[in-house]
């Protein structure tokens, strides 16, 4: 089977309601980044910051799978497929995917303080709250990469793009690093589809364009590789 890397930004779950950066309503309208997404953040204000962390999980529980998650699925009946996604959310793995990459965290899991190697699973209608401890008294905060802070998955997704045979890029401005960097680890020549409504200034002209959203460019994508790749 060929090897088909899967990057995934925000676009890939908004048909799933779950609100981007640049939606002019829902929760990212109502904070700054800065004030909910930083480590600093954390510090000064760790009980907003829970939160607003509370506020997207119990968000996310009322979400599904989009058609574009569940197609991305269904491709590991041709492929192997494999997801590295920016998004924190669970909704590839609710639609079936069994190989993803969580590059920015995951909102259904809370770790420690001092320790973002340990985490914890948390459940359908549990929070985080200020007091709130792992067993040896530190307080828990979200499984989630903040701004300025490092992206540790990052080296694995970096060889699982190098070892692709084909990429495909789906709801991610590409601007956002160093996830934006992985199109540079596609080797020249292999297929690279790039899915999104909106235009995504990249350098690369051996690109091919899907302008549409997640469920609909996913389908489109599926019709392509069937006449393309074999």
């Amino acid at each position: 089977m060929k090897k088909l890397v899967v990057l995934t930004g925000a676009g890939m779950s908004a048909e799933s309601g779950i609100s981007t950066f640049r939606d002019s309503d829902g929760l990212w309208e109502k904070y700054r980044v800065e004030d909910v997404a930083t480590p600093e953040a954390f510090a000064a204000n760790p009980g907003l910051v829970l939160d607003f962390y509370n506020q997207r999980r119990n968000q996310l529980y009322t979400c599904k799978p989009n058609a574009g998650h569940r197609g991305l699925a269904e491709l590991e009946q041709d492929f192997e497929v494999h997801i590295i996604t920016q998004n924190v959310d669970n909704l590839h793995e609710k639609a079936g995917s069994t190989n993803v990459l969580h590059l920015h965290g995951e909102l259904t899991k809370a770790c420690p303080v001092d320790d973002v190697n340990t985490t914890y699973d948390i459940l359908p209608g549990q929070e985080i709250h200020l007091g709130d401890t792992d067993r040896r008294g530190v307080q828990l905060r979200p499984f989630i990469v903040w701004f300025g802070e490092a992206v540790p998955m990052i080296e694995p997704a970096i060889r699982k793009v190098e070892e692709s045979d084909i990429l495909v890029v789906i709801g991610t401005s590409l601007n956002v690093y160093p996830a934006a960097g992985l199109l540079n680890y596609a080797r020249r020549g292999q297929p690279v589809f790039l899915i999104d409504p909106n235009e995504v200034n990249t350098y690369r002209k051996d690109i091919h364009y899907i302008k549409a959203g997640a469920s609909e460019g996913v389908g489109q994508l599926i019709q392509l590789l069937k006449k393309t790749v074999r």
